[in-house]
């Protein structure tokens, strides 16, 4: 199985969100590949934000490797799922799908804890340290019950 993490640059919420699931699955042994980038290209070939690097090593988890990349439509041969952070990304991500089969691929990854709810993850670039521990911790309660989906 192929997971791939989406936001708006790929420098803040889908790289820990692709750290926090990768740590997960590998830690229980799976076999599953997870990927993170963004629907906007600003960043391509840049690491994640040095907050997002920080509040991920606070949980023993290194993200400090990944680089961003820009989501295109080759991804939905890719990848088995795509969870998206936000409705813009979930709406940018759809507009280049070939198909309802791609669409269905599509999901907003805080509906894995409220399923329906829409709940977007908050952009945390504009905020302080707060909001990166919030988008954490939602991000670790999603990519838990995904892991337990998966396994």
């Amino acid at each position: 199985m192929k997971i791939l993490m989406v936001c708006l640059g790929n420098i803040c919420r889908s790289p820990l969100a692709e750290g926090i699931l990768r740590a997960k699955v590998n830690s229980r042994g799976l076999d599953i590949k997870v990927d993170s980038a963004g629907t906007g290209g600003w960043h391509i070939g840049q690491g994640p934000d040095p907050r997002a690097i920080d509040i991920a090593n606070k949980y023993g988890i290194d993200i400090s490797q990944q680089q961003a990349r820009q989501f295109s439509s080759t991804d939905f041969e890719d990848f088995d799922i795509i969870y998206a952070m936000d409705r813009s990304n979930l709406s940018d991500i759809v507009s280049l799908a070939n198909s309802n089969k791609d669409i269905e691929k599509v999901q907003l990854i805080l509906n894995e804890i409220n399923p329906e709810d829409n709940t977007p993850v908050p952009d945390p670039y504009y905020g302080g340290d707060a909001g990166f521990e919030k988008v954490y911790q939602l991000l670790d309660a999603s990519c838990e019950i995904i892991t337990k989906k998966i396994s």
